[in-house]
């Protein structure tokens, strides 16, 4: 497919862009190249290349999911003005 200066034209009307009329000529040209190129990488066989989610492979160093400072709940309550069946007690906020 090849872009005109009608197709310029009309484009940026659509897009609510104000081109003037010797505008259209380049910009017609350097869509045309980037369709283009868009062409020759079409024209390169990737059916053996698996799709990526990254560009660098990922590879993530889990931790152990394990409980470490459980069973201090009386300590950390020790800590706040006021605490109520074993949570933080706060005043009222909603009538």
């Amino acid at each position: 497919m090849s872009v005109n200066e009608k197709i310029v034209a009309r484009v940026a009307s659509l897009a609510r862009l104000a081109l003037k009329p010797e505008e259209a000529a380049p910009l017609a040209g350097e869509l045309n190249a980037i369709l283009g190129w868009i062409d020759q990488l079409q024209a390169v066989n990737t059916d053996a290349v698996e799709p990526m989610n990254a560009v660098m492979p990922i590879t993530r160093d889990w931790r152990a999911d394990e409980v470490t400072d459980g069973g201090i709940q009386a300590d950390i309550l020790a800590n706040a003005p006021a605490s109520a069946h074993g949570f933080f007690a706060v005043p009222k906020v909603i009538e």
